[in-house]
This record gives C-alpha cells, sequence and structure tokens, in this order.
C-alpha cells in the first residue's frame, strides 16, 4: 500500500506539472525574459538534486516515524477516534495549519531564512519555481514534519493526499496565469491563488512577508497575516524575487550558497513601504 500511495503521489506530480506548464503556455498572465528551456533546465536540476537527497536521507525515516506513529496510536487524531473521510478532510485542513505556521517562522526566524531565501530569490515566477527550493530547507521542513505527525497523527493515507495536494496546489499557485477578476474574488477569500501567492513573492515585503496560506487562504486572514490585495496589473508592475543579486538569480551555485550568504532579511524589511 506504501508503495501505490507513494507511486500515486508521483502521478499527481506530474500530471499537475504537466497541466499548469501547458496552461501558463497558452494562457500566461505575465511575460517572462528568461526562456522556459532554460528555466526548466536549471529548476529541474535543483529537483533533481534534492529527490535523491530527500530518498536517500528522510524519505524512509518519515515513512517508518508514520507508520510507528499511527501503531502506537498516538496524536490528537488517533485520540479523537478520528477514521475515514472525516479524518481526511479534517488532517488536510489540521495539517496546512501546520504548514503555514512552518512557512510564516521561514520568514520571521533568521536562521530558516537563511535557506527559504534560495525560492524566493527567483526574479520570474512560473511553475518551474515550486521545484526551487534548497535541500537544507527541505531536511529542515522534514523534521518539522516528524513533529507534525506526532502531534496529529494522521493516518498514512491522509498524509499522502495531504503530501500530493500540497505539491499540486504549490505547482498551481507559483503558475505563471491568473483567475478573472469576478472567479478571483470568489476563491481568494478560501483557497490561494496564483495571484493570491504571486504577491507574496514580490520584492516590496510588505507583501513578500504575507499571505503564507498553501491551500486555504483562510489562515492569513484569521492570523492577520494576509497583504492588501492587489489586480493582475497592479502585479505585473512590479518585481518577483529578492532584492540583492538578482544578475545570478538562476546560477545553481548561487542557490546552493544562499544559505552561507549574510542573510538579507533585515534588508529586505527595510524595503516595506506604507500600504497604499
Amino acid at each position: 500500500m506504501d508503495l501505490d500511495l507513494d507511486t500515486g503521489k508521483l502521478i499527481v506530480f506530474i500530471a499537475g506539472f504537466g497541466f499548469f506548464l501547458a496552461l501558463e503556455h497558452f494562457a500566461s498572465a505575465h511575460p517572462q525574459i528568461q526562456p522556459k528551456i532554460y528555466r526548466l533546465g536549471v529548476h529541474g536540476t535543483i529537483a533533481g538534486i534534492n529527490t535523491v537527497l530527500v530518498r536517500v536521507l528522510t524519505f524512509v525515516p518519515m515513512l517508518a516515524w508514520l507508520v510507528y506513529v499511527e501503531q502506537q496510536g498516538w496524536g490528537i487524531a488517533r485520540w479523537l477516534g478520528l477514521t475515514g473521510w472525516l479524518e481526511f478532510v479534517i488532517s488536510m485542513i489540521v495539517l496546512d495549519a501546520f504548514d503555514y505556521f512552518w512557512h510564516r517562522a521561514n520568514h520571521r526566524v533568521s536562521f530558516l531564512w537563511r535557506f527559504h531565501k534560495a525560492h524566493h530569490s527567483d526574479t520570474e515566477m512560473d511553475v518551474t519555481t515550486a521545484l526551487r527550493f534548497h535541500p537544507g530547507e527541505l531536511l529542515l521542513s522534514a523534521l518539522a514534519k516528524a513533529s507534525w505527525v506526532l502531534i496529529w497523527g494522521p493516518s498514512a493515507i491522509a498524509w499522502f493526499l495531504f503530501e500530493a495536494m500540497v505539491s499540486l496546489c504549490a505547482q498551481g499557485h507559483h503558475s505563471n496565469w491568473d483567475l478573472p477578476d469576478a472567479i478571483e474574488a470568489r476563491l481568494n477569500p478560501i483557497i490561494v491563488t496564483p495571484r493570491f501567492h504571486a504577491t507574496h513573492h514580490l520584492v516590496l515585503r510588505q507583501y513578500g512577508d504575507a499571505n503564507f496560506s498553501t491551500i486555504f487562504s483562510i489562515w492569513d486572514k484569521l492570523f492577520r497575516t494576509e497583504a492588501a490585495r492587489l489586480k493582475g496589473a497592479e502585479i505585473l508592475a512590479c518585481q518577483f524575487g529578492l532584492p540583492d543579486d538578482r544578475a545570478r538569480s538562476m546560477s545553481l551555485i548561487n542557490w546552493l550558497s544562499e544559505p552561507m550568504k549574510q542573510s538579507n532579511l533585515q534588508l529586505s524589511r527595510s524595503l516595506r513601504t506604507p500600504k497604499g
């Protein structure tokens, strides 16, 4: 069953990536300077490196931990006796809340930001940006997720469904496309849309240090971290990424060495401007 779940997650990833790659090709929201094939090559290499490291260092221990916690009956979900679809739905909501706080911590804690800014250093934004993470962040994230498993105690099926949904949503809201204003207005208060997350990747930190949600946007509203909403045209007038080393944003050496640079967390925050 574990192999089937893992294979299913891979199928969701490949299908989602292909779908959003095609979608942004035919209905892109903003022009891009870097050739798509170049971005696919660089970010595909990053994804390959990360996949090998995660498989070797964290996949088996995480799976064993997940099964062990479930067998021991640990976690709030087990204590509440949640099973079936109810457990799947509630686990999705609770784990997404954990993910919100983890993402927020990656922006607020200087040590974590050193790794996370490798993701934000991309000066353009498309579905390949969803592949751009520093391996150090993924290893730290694995430790954080191990604590989520202990606290909540999701079933293996619920956990893999959550992981697959996070992957699919990340591809969708990093992609270079936009929803019509009428649909955006209805979906934005509930789920993370491409426009909602594009705001999170802007250079201006009044936006970049906000909108931390991954699946459900309710967390930013509930905890008052939602940025002022921008229209598609307003996002087009802004820059993506970080203010420093923009010319080297696609350098693999620059990406890998990002945590060793002096943290630009304070520099980035100094670029805040009053909300209009």
